[in-house]
């Protein structure tokens, strides 16, 4: 947003990011952006009037990868994603702070990984970088150099997809 020209003020949302059993990726990111959006509309009634952006990405490899509880995780995560492809999904929820006006969507990309080493998995598991990451790597971090290409929306990948953004805004 700060690229764009925009100065946004972040709110984080405190709410348990727990999901409906059963729940596909797509709805289960719309799910929780709705979800982290309602919140802080109702924690911050100052904001009448005011459009509210929440945003909540997922790496989904045959299931949903959030971010890793633990090494064991973060080393399951980043071995299943390895020398294949995988999809980064980011719910969106717009809304004006105290209407019903809001807007849902969800936006993929898909990211295809090289090979890279055990070694590398063992040694990139142990640095901070993958534990408050979704699927536990960040493209713009250390782990980018191990993505061979991509295929959608770099900026969805990094978190939240700008230019869709933008045109569902005119929507609202």
């Amino acid at each position: 947003m700060k690229r764009e020209g925009y100065h946004p003020i972040v709110c984080p949302a405190d709410v348990e990011e727990n999901l409906p059993e059963g729940i596909e990726p797509e709805d289960a990111v719309m799910y929780l952006a709705l979800k982290k959006a309602l919140a802080v509309e109702e924690e911050h009634p100052e904001f009448a009037g005011q459009v509210l952006i929440a945003a909540d990405t997922v790496v989904y490899k045959n299931r949903i990868l959030g971010k890793p509880a633990d090494l064991e995780d973060a080393r399951h995560m980043i071995r299943a994603i390895r020398n294949t492809s995988h999809q980064v999904m980011t719910g969106v929820c717009l809304l004006i702070c105290g209407e019903k006006s809001r807007r849902c969507f969800v936006d993929t990309t898909h990211i295809h990984c090289i090979d890279y080493s055990d070694e590398f998995i063992e040694s990139y598991i142990r640095t901070e970088e993958p534990y408050d990451k979704a699927g536990g790597y960040a493209i713009q971090l250390t782990f980018g150099k191990y993505i061979d290409h991509i295929e959608g929306d770099y900026d969805n990948v990094v978190g939240l997809p700008y230019h869709r953004v933008e045109e569902e805004m005119k929507l609202l």
